[in-house]
């Protein structure tokens, strides 16, 4: 897959708050770009924790369910869109579905 983009998550680990999502996103990163997901199903198949929204979003747990990050798929174009990152509260603020913070 092709990840837009990786300074979303540099710039999330990057705060003093959140130094601890550096290794859980870099994994996550890795293992994306590897991918080809095609499908929720495919998605599902790797990380069945991931919660599978509308507007092709999927909301993936990273650092042991510590933070929660929206990614906008367009399987087709084999493109995931890093849309949020954040805390469980901040992540109860959003709607899964608009939010496009990157």
């Amino acid at each position: 897959m092709r990840i837009i983009a990786k300074s979303t998550l540099r710039k999330f680990w990057e705060q003093a708050a959140y130094r601890d999502a550096r290794g859980p996103l870099e994994s996550w990163h890795e293992e994306a770009i590897k991918a080809a997901w095609t499908s929720p199903q495919t998605v599902k198949s790797k990380y069945r924790n991931a919660s599978i929204c509308g507007n092709n979003r999927v909301v993936f747990n990273i650092g042991g369910n510590k933070y929660r990050m929206v990614v906008e798929m367009q399987y087709r174009a084999g493109i995931a869109w890093i849309k949020f990152i954040g805390t469980h509260a901040q992540y109860d603020k959003i709607d899964v579905e608009t939010v496009n913070e990157n």
